[in-house]
């Protein structure tokens, strides 16, 4: 079994679920137990402003870093929140992924957003993608997933409505070429 973590799940487009239909999604956590992850490119109906409002977190008005969406990573645990932003030491619940992406899932983070001590760029998602043991393996069997190497321009840098292209683009090939039955003798 190849690690995925700190890998983008490109949902193929013989995957029709719904929930995850075009989706780019950040795997967080990726062992012999399942993986984790967590879905970039679909906004909720929720602005960050109005989720810190619902929380009673102050923020300073107008601060252009809170203007962006909120981002529904799956659909498991949808109360949860997870903050993706550049390695930075100081908050209490991250993981840190790679040498430019960490998760935190602490209020504190929420807390500094919109001050001088918030990472300069970030992503807010509510809620997790998860697999169990040999669930995600058995997905990449059937074609419904392709995998790449995470990139934080794509992650931090490319608007929400462009990113399962852009990350298409870096397969190398066009993906609706593939078949359901492509990979398999």
């Amino acid at each position: 079994m190849n690690n995925l973590q700190n890998h983008f799940l490109i949902a193929t487009p013989m995957l029709n679920d719904p929930m995850f239909k075009r989706t780019v999604t950040y795997i967080c956590e990726h062992n012999e137990e399942g993986a984790m992850g967590l879905v970039i490119n679909q906004p909720a109906d929720l602005s960050v402003t109005s989720l810190l409002d619902k929380l009673e977190i102050v923020y300073p008005e107008n601060n252009q870093h809170l203007q962006g969406n909120v981002y529904q990573g799956g659909p498991v645990g949808r109360e949860r929140g997870f903050v993706i932003h550049p390695p930075q030491d100081n908050w209490r619940a991250s993981q840190k992924l790679s040498d430019d992406i960490m998760v935190t899932t602490s209020r504190d983070i929420l807390e500094a957003l919109g001050s001088s001590a918030a990472p300069p760029q970030f992503l807010l998602t509510l809620g997790y993608a998860g697999w169990e043991a040999g669930q995600l393996e058995e997905e990449l069997g059937e074609n419904s997933w392709l995998a790449i190497p995470a990139d934080p321009e794509l992650l931090f840098n490319t608007p929400a409505s462009e990113r399962w292209q852009k990350a298409t683009e870096q397969l190398g090939f066009d993906v609706w070429q593939l078949g359901p039955d492509v990979g398999h003798a």
